[in-house]
């Protein structure tokens, strides 16, 4: 009997033994196919790492100093600049590292999605974005800072805090209202009582038969003797216009201090002292227009 010779498989290749399959190893051709690879992120990262650095370390403190130097009083402010900042480096970023990485064809090839995308969120959102551009506006407004009084169509008060999107603003009753920054840039701002100092202007009208000189005299007296009131320059008064049955008198004096309930005290005070002193030297304020009236008066007697 002759045994029969039994072939066994050859094993080639790096494969698991048996198997009859070859796995390729991983040698320097393959490492040669990764290396474009591994040059465009080191690209990548070298852009973003730049200018993350330059826009987190100077660009950013450096927005941040201007923001807190004209918004002293209003940290939520200053807290959401930052962090704009902050977003729109980490953006710039990311563009600028896939354009080095040679990564700009697939930014460009989407270019008519991100047009599309761009156009529906900008539709939708038009009265927000408007509120930041607005807000933005009001922030690096150096007339505009928290602590004004201010006055605009369809309301005053003190600026309590200027977010990126409204404005709170106390009233004179202590409501806090809020206005959108649209409202308050779009129309006029009257600013009556800044940080600085106030110039109070009243008027006062007499009688053509009392003296103006009398008048003048004691308005200005009244003036130099308030509280609060600056010397230089130094208060003082005059005939303003010679209106019907009356002559109007006018009075200007400077506050040292421009918040607005001192200026509402002060002239509050001025008034009191003034009709007072105008009592006492027998001036009549403001008389009465007087108007000759004629007719006839008819009465029926039915009875």
């Amino acid at each position: 009997m002759v045994a029969s010779a039994t072939s066994v498989p050859r094993q080639t290749g790096t494969g698991t033994p048996g198997n009859g399959t070859a796995t390729p190893g991983v040698g320097p051709e393959e490492l040669v196919e990764f290396a474009p690879t591994l040059v465009r992120w080191a690209w990548f990262l070298l852009g973003a790492t730049v200018v993350l650095v330059v826009g987190l370390l100077v660009v950013e403190p450096l927005i941040s100093r201007t923001v807190r130097r004209r918004n002293r009083d209003n940290p939520t402010v200053q807290d959401a600049i930052a962090r704009y900042v902050r977003v729109f480096v980490v953006a710039v970023a990311v563009v600028v590292g896939a354009g080095m990485a040679g990564l700009a064809n697939v930014l460009t090839s989407s270019a008519l999605v991100v047009a599309a995308a761009t156009l529906a969120v900008g539709v939708a959102a038009q009265t927000v974005v408007g509120s930041l551009v607005s807000g933005l506006v009001l922030v690096f407004d150096p007339e505009f800072s928290v602590g004004n009084y201010i006055e605009w169509e369809g309301g005053e008060g003190t600026v309590e805090a200027i977010t990126l999107r409204v404005t709170r603003v106390e009233n004179p009753d202590g409501a806090l209202v809020t206005v959108p920054n649209t409202v308050l840039t779009n129309g006029a701002i009257t600013r009556p009582f800044g940080r600085g100092r106030y110039r109070v202007v009243d008027r006062v009208g007499v009688d053509y038969a009392d003296d103006p000189e009398r008048a003048i005299e004691i308005l200005e007296s009244v003036a130099r003797g308030l509280d609060g009131v600056a010397e230089r320059p130094e208060p003082e008064a005059f005939v303003d216009e010679l209106a019907d049955g009356v002559v109007q008198l006018r009075a200007h004096f400077w506050l040292e201090d421009a918040r607005h309930p001192e200026v509402f005290e002060t002239r509050s005070a001025f008034a009191r002292r003034v009709r007072r002193r105008f009592d006492e030297a027998d001036i009549t304020i403001s008389p009465a227009s007087e108007h000759e009236l004629s007719g006839r008066v008819a009465v029926d007697d039915d009875r």
